[in-house]
């Protein structure tokens, strides 16, 4: 009987999870939408949604507890200023997973995480300028 067992562990070991747990967050609190595999979408919800809640309620203590859980400086401060002001009147419920059909390659399930009422711009944040082919021309020309 599996009574009272609780989380996935998604074929990894306890370090490599959370490693993963903590580099999935910080990517979705910077994307605010992020495109995974289902039981990873589905294990970071509480992960995120915990982090969210410290960064309500706010403090020190707080701020310090969702640094160890998260460990990105740049998201910590996005999470405790932008994200908490956004999310100060909702109780609950930041996230949602959206299933998205197969990956093509080895058929695994595939879901798009994302932030309610997220910030439609901080998708791709960093990824850099994307450039058309008849750009590249003008440039070599």
């Amino acid at each position: 009987m599996r009574h009272k067992v609780g989380h996935r562990k998604l074929q990894r070991s306890a370090g490599h999870r959370t490693a993963l747990l903590r580099n999935l967050a910080a990517s979705l609190i910077k994307h605010e939408q992020i495109l995974t595999t289902t039981p990873k979408a589905k294990e970071l919800r509480p992960y995120v949604e915990k982090l969210i809640t410290l960064a309500k309620k706010g403090g020190l203590s707080n701020r310090r507890l969702a640094n160890s859980r998260l460990m990105d400086d740049a998201q910590l401060t996005k999470l405790f200023d932008v994200l908490a002001e956004r999310y100060k009147g909702r109780n609950g419920g930041y996230t949602r997973v959206i299933k998205a059909g197969f990956r093509a390659s080895d058929a695994a399930p595939i879901a798009i995480i994302e932030l309610v009422d997220r910030d439609v711009s901080a998708k791709g944040q960093d990824s850099g300028p994307v450039q058309n082919a008849d750009e590249d021309e003008l440039e070599a020309a």
